[in-house]
């Protein structure tokens, strides 16, 4: 095992609206542990305030040496449940800041991920850096859940996922992999072409196998130089045009009949779709959300005037996320009992026994 102690590093932080390119940071002080949640180091200095936030950073393992880079913001209010958000594809968790602080605000535990091979995470995306959902989903949700679960014993945790990040969620709690007790879908929708209507979704469809076939021939996906998806592996660029092009979540290198488990997904779901949202329109999230029949689901509209008139869009509404942060507090207040908050009730996982490698 690897010992690192308290360190300083320069995080990435973001303008705008493109959650992709970074700009130098202040420098904070991180605190790297292992999978199983246990410190490996930690001085006096190990939570920070950044901006008046607590924020703790933990290094979760998980397999194929993957190494996850996780921000922690404990709640000082007790009884409070965890919110894991998950990113769209390519977006930096740093990116989700602003979400985070207002979650935070609002009085919940928050940790904020790096997918594989995305910001501080490793292994950096090149040729020859094999992985795609299947890890995401079976392995590195699984983990970080589970490093929660040790650092915050009790508390229930819910996905919080932002397009894809949404999708990602949805398959890793379909299996019950997650040990999720609730999914918040924001900006969220079926990657499938005709969800996009006639004339965008056909040339939506014509693209996604385009960049997948480059991806394979390039050995990987530049998308940070070209300014779509970030920088992604062959294989998630392959996962995600195969969704694109036949509406089915079949994951390369996976066994599980993922269509099935999301039709016996039964966790509460809440389905918030944004005003001016051109990557997940209506009938994508409709068609999302009708694999999951069995789910309670509940909608939440976000609209510019609910934004103080501010302009909103896929990723724009990360930058005005006061109104959205109280919505998803409220909601999870209003169907995790307060005794399962509390930490009393104890759902269990079949992951609790998983070790990562």
């Amino acid at each position: 095992m690897e010992t690192t102690g308290v360190s300083k590093s320069i995080e990435p932080y973001y303008l705008g609206d493109n959650p992709f390119r970074p700009m130098s940071f202040d420098g904070v002080v991180t605190a790297a542990r292992s999978s199983e949640g246990k410190a490996m180091g930690r001085g006096n200095d190990a939570a920070v305030r950044e901006h008046d936030f607590p924020v703790e950073s933990l290094y979760i393992h998980s397999s194929g040496r993957a190494k996850l880079a996780v921000r922690l913001m404990r709640s000082p209010q007790a009884g409070q449940a965890v919110v894991l958000i998950v990113p769209a594809m390519g977006a930096r968790a740093r990116f989700y800041d602003p979400l985070a602080r207002c979650l935070y605000q609002a009085g919940l535990h928050v940790v904020t991920a790096d997918l594989r091979g995305q910001g501080e995470s490793s292994p950096p995306v090149r040729r020859g850096v094999a992985f795609g959902y299947r890890e995401i989903v079976e392995d590195d949700l699984p983990s970080v859940v589970q490093a929660i679960r040790t650092e915050i014993p009790g508390a229930p945790v819910v996905l919080a996922g932002h397009s894809l990040g949404g999708q990602l969620s949805l398959l890793s709690s379909a299996t019950a992999l997650s040990g999720a007790r609730a999914i918040v879908l924001t900006a969220c929708g079926s990657g499938w072409w005709r969800g996009f209507g006639a004339a965008h979704g056909t040339r939506y469809l014509i693209g996604s196998q385009i960049l997948a076939g480059l991806a394979s021939m390039l050995g990987y996906w530049p998308g940070e130089k070209i300014g779509f998806g970030g920088t992604q592996p062959a294989a998630v660029m392959r996962d995600w045009a195969r969704q694109c092009r036949t509406g089915r979540y079949e994951l390369e290198r996976s066994s599980t009949d993922y269509e099935t488990a999301l039709s016996t997904l039964k966790l509460p779901v809440l389905a918030i779709t944004v005003e001016n949202d051109q990557l997940a329109p209506t009938a994508s999230v409709e068609h999302l959300l009708a694999k999951i029949p069995a789910a309670t689901i509940s909608r939440w509209h976000y609209t510019q005037s609910l934004a103080g008139g501010r302009q909103l869009g896929h990723f724009r509404w990360v930058h005005h996320s006061e109104k959205v942060s109280k919505y998803i507090a409220d909601w999870i207040a209003g169907i995790l009992p307060a005794e399962e908050r509390a930490g009393e009730y104890n759902a269990g996982t079949p992951r609790e026994e998983r070790t990562s490698t």
